[in-house]
């Protein structure tokens, strides 16, 4: 039985948020973990917290053995954009565009 973790409206793009997901999927969880504490980019902390919750729901709700949790899917999906104005040269404004995310992280038990 799978183990679901989400956290919505995180401020970082969902291509930054991507390039760190694609490199946790199909590993053991604590395999997981040491990637991402030495990935020195800002989702790796966004994508770490966000495993370390599934692996409690995986735990608390499910009681599987945490040595035998791989991550089946990590993704990274459009939030809402946050629009925003930067007043330019005679009057212009240039529009700025703050993206959010959705983060998604699957673990589930393998046979090994």
């Amino acid at each position: 039985m799978e183990s679901v973790s989400r956290t919505r409206f995180i401020r970082i793009s969902p291509r930054k948020l991507h390039l760190v997901c694609e490199l946790i999927v199909g590993k053991k969880v604590d395999q997981a973990l040491s990637i991402l504490e030495f990935t020195p980019k800002k989702a790796a902390r966004f994508v770490s917290k966000t495993l370390l919750s599934a692996i409690a729901n995986a735990r608390d709700q499910q009681n599987v053995d945490e040595d035998k949790l791989f991550v089946i899917r990590a993704t990274a999906d459009t939030g809402p954009t946050w629009k925003r104005s930067l007043t330019r040269a005679h009057m212009h404004a240039t529009p700025i565009h703050k993206r959010t995310s959705h983060l998604t992280v699957i673990v589930d038990e393998r046979a090994s």
